[in-house]
């Protein structure tokens, strides 16, 4: 079952129903000013950082679901409706929400009035603009009513929600024209602050929530709104919001804009007043100049969509699958930008209060970005190393806005230091931008113990060949790229930390997976340090590599699969001889990918057993059987109820590792059936099941044991989007950045026929068309670039050359 469709020509994906399974969001914002907007406009706003500098009031698990955001009240005669239809939800005679790249657009009508409402966030600015257009259909003059809402949050969210004896006596407004000012904590340790304003003068205004609501009444029909009447009141303490009213008449056919600005500015400490508690409002006046008309909005829409455009067209594919094209050239993508922004940190699912950018999660988002702003990725390689310690481990978490790791957390998730090796390769193989390794960069954000970037890599390496167990495997930590994983915790009680509690970082429990890791990114250090010329650590990571490789053929393999880990008593975990969770995922797909067992004739046994033993129409499980009681010595793990979440879900993070590592072994038709399933674009029809949005990755989908298989949770904020692109893009269309150039070695499913890719790469543009005659699956027999034929598959980069012909011959 559809709620809507796509509109591939506009970028946008088309809802034509409120009532959707959840609440269907999408983000505004590409820099420093964000807003979550669901299709019913639910959701908030913040500057940088959602827990410290949150602007707009959301409520997570509150009732009715997603009932907070900004809205628009229209009060037209007996009928108070809102443009997208929450929270009144009155039935509309139309409605449509079109949600775009960083824009969103309800489009609705009521009884003659139709409204058209426009929220986006200007490119380089601070603020959303909300355009809404209202236009009379009838033949005859309308009056009516419209008023405003959006409720501030008192900045700090969590202090917002819980400091109650605080805060419901500090908050404090400004009312200028039509601008309402929120100056919260302005007049003591405060220099920022926000405010709410329209192009239109008023008729009436609140800033007091019980005011304009009424007492004990919800946000569906306030009561100003019903009475029609906005009480000017100005708050002082409880609960501030921003709301206009606008009187409001139409003659048949006319239309009408108003423009409402949510923004944020902030003074220099010693020039935040005018007057004895009055704020400077210079930040504000200049941002409301700039989008006062018609036309300046306009003009920055259009500015915003010619970003979107260039962004989006450096990597661009035509093939006969409109499934591919969509998610390469549009959403997917997309979704990488916005996870790049937020890392784990504001969703419907992730409160914004808690995880802020994570080390292993940000490294991992870089994969699907680097090649959108390379110079962004840049700025994110060097604030993440800055979060390292010096002998290699670095914060799990840490916050956008200060930079500082994350105490409550801490370290020692033992995989983390290897994706940063992982971030910069990537980055250095899509940029050839060698000066980021002499970047100096601090330890634990001290400057005092900065070191060259190329010296964080070493000790990144070092941290893990220096960190082994019994068998030789890397030691787990607290838990590796599976956080619930914890075979060093054994949490007895409830509330306590599964990753914290307890020893935490024993000298025993190792990991299969992170020794996938080393001998897939040990290769990378090793290749960096040649061309750093510092060829006595290359042998060193290539011994030790080798070593590892060997440990994991010796301790790692199970007879048809990997092993999963080693306890903290060195009993297997992900194993035949174990009871519950005899297979995993994640090291199937890793060690593969990492060249483990292909020329032992063991990939192929691990990704058969994978098929045979994990796999659902929905897509991969996480491990097989499920666990059906908490086991101490397992953690979080085994805390879920079966199918759901690491306790056998299908998490859709890695499956792409999987369909890489069948393009490792050429079977392209696997690699494609694995991407199909958790597709978006290709698993819309079951949206009734599915639940998240049709148009982005989720984290998760209930497995075979869930009381309900298939629906999915957590989706935008994770992994899954940059490493399926990274999987879509490298691997089975198989465009792939090296250190010397691009190399071209495609993986397709037998029938996909040829297709073309334009591809930007260190500022040149690849043209590139890829012809199958023979329907295989992978092999390229012949590559010609501007006329001239080339040996392999590496066509070199050419300092100072813009443009590039390609055509590859698979065969």
């Amino acid at each position: 079952m559809k709620f809507g469709y796509f509109d591939d020509n506009a970028k946008e994906y088309v809802i034509t129903t409120p009532d959707t399974p959840l609440p269907w969001i999408n983000y505004l914002g590409s820099r420093d000013f964000f807003s979550l907007i669901s299709n019913t406009c639910g959701g908030y706003s913040f500057y940088k950082d959602a827990k410290l500098l949150r602007i707009t009031r959301y409520r997570y698990n509150n009732i009715p679901v997603d009932s907070n955001g900004k809205y628009y009240y229209i009060h037209d005669g007996e009928e108070i409706w809102n443009p997208g239809s929450m929270p009144s939800k009155t039935p509309l005679d139309s409605y449509e929400c079109h949600h775009g790249i960083g824009y969103s657009r309800f489009l609705s009508s009521k009884n003659g009035l139709k409204a058209d409402l426009l929220a986006f966030v200007p490119v380089n600015s601070t603020c959303e603009i909300n355009k809404l257009t209202l236009t009379n259909t009838t033949d005859a003059p309308k009056t009516f009513s419209l008023f405003s809402y959006a409720e501030f949050c008192l900045w700090n969210a969590v202090d917002d929600s819980t400091n109650f004896q605080r805060n419901l006596s500090i908050g404090e407004v400004e009312i200028e024209g039509s601008t309402i000012y929120h100056k919260t904590e302005y007049r003591e340790r405060r220099r920022h602050y926000s405010f709410f304003s329209v192009n239109s003068p008023v008729d009436g205004f609140d800033t007091s929530r019980d005011v304009f609501l009424g007492m004990n009444n919800g946000n569906a029909f306030p009561a100003a709104v019903k009475e029609n009447k906005a009480g000017n009141s100005v708050a002082s303490g409880w609960y501030p919001i921003a709301s206009h009213q606008i009187n409001i008449t139409l003659s048949a056919g006319e239309s009408k804009d108003f423009i409402f600005i949510l923004g944020y500015s902030e003074n220099p400490q010693d020039q935040k007043f005018v007057a004895p508690n009055v704020i400077r409002k210079d930040g504000a006046h200049k941002i409301l100049e700039q989008f006062q008309t018609t036309e300046q909005v306009d003009a920055a829409f259009a500015e915003l969509n010619a970003y979107w455009d260039k962004l989006l067209s450096r990597y661009h594919v035509e093939s006969n699958d409109e499934h591919v094209n969509r998610m390469a050239n549009i959403w997917n993508q997309y979704q990488c930008m916005v996870t790049f922004n937020m890392s784990r940190s504001a969703s419907y699912y992730e409160s914004g209060t808690g995880r802020g950018m994570g080390f292993r999660d940000s490294c991992q988002d870089l994969l699907g970005f680097v090649h959108l702003i390379p110079e962004r990725a840049r700025e994110r390689i060097l604030d993440i190393a800055a979060t390292q310690f010096e002998d290699g481990s670095a914060y799990h978490q840490y916050q956008p806005l200060t930079k500082k790791g994350n105490l409550d957390i801490g370290s020692g998730f033992n995989d983390d230091p290897l994706w940063l090796i992982a971030a910069v390769s990537a980055y250095l193989k899509e940029t050839g931008d060698f000066s980021i390794l002499n970047e100096m960069v601090d330890f634990d954000n001290q400057k005092e113990k900065a070191a060259p970037l190329y010296e964080h890599l070493r000790r990144s390496f070092e941290y893990t060949a220096t960190h082994l167990g019994p068998h030789k495997l890397p030691l787990i930590g607290r838990a590796d790229w599976n956080d619930c994983l914890n075979l060093n915790c054994f949490s007895t009680e409830p509330g306590e930390s599964f990753q914290t509690t307890g020893p935490s970082e024993g000298p025993i429990a190792e990991s299969v997976f992170i020794a996938g890791m080393f001998v897939k990114y040990g290769r990378e250090f090793a290749e960096i340090s040649r061309h750093m010329g510092d060829t006595t650590a290359a042998d060193r990571a290539e011994k030790e590599v080798d070593t590892m490789y060997q440990a994991v053929l010796d301790a790692g393999w199970d007879g048809e699969w990997f092993v999963r880990a080693y306890d903290a008593e060195s009993k297997k975990v992900g194993s035949k001889e174990c009871k519950e969770g005899q297979i995993f995922i994640e090291p199937q797909g890793f060690c593969v990918m990492a060249g483990i067992g292909v020329k032992e004739g063991l990939a192929q046994k691990a990704l058969d057993s994978v098929k045979e033993r994990l796999d659902t129409k929905y897509g991969i499980m996480i491990l097989q059987p499920a666990y059906t009681q908490y086991y101490l010595n397992l953690g979080e793990i085994s805390s879920y109820p079966p199918g759901y979440k690491e306790n056998a879900g299908i998490f859709c993070h890695n499956n792409p590792w999987v369909s890489i590592a069948e393009t490792v072994i050429g079977r392209g038709n696997r690699a494609f059936e694995i991407y199909k399933k958790t597709c978006p674009s290709y698993i819309e029809n079951i949206s009734e099941i599915h639940c998240t949005e049709p148009y982005v990755y989720s984290q998760m989908v209930a497995g075979a044991d869930a009381v309900f298989h298939g629906q999915a949770k957590n989706s935008w904020l994770t992994g899954t989007a940059a490493w399926t692109f990274w999987n879509l893009s490298q691997a089975i269309l198989g465009v792939q950045p090296s250190y010397n150039g691009l190399c071209i070695n495609p993986c397709i499913p037998e029938g996909f026929g040829d297709f073309r890719l334009t591809r930007t790469f260190r500022d040149a543009v690849y043209h590139i068309e890829v012809k199958n005659p023979d329907n295989v699956q992978k092999g390229v027999k012949k590559v010609v670039v501007d006329g001239k034929e080339y040996e392999g598959c590496l066509i070199p980069f050419e300092e100072g050359k813009k443009e590039y012909h390609v055509t590859v011959c698979m065969g």
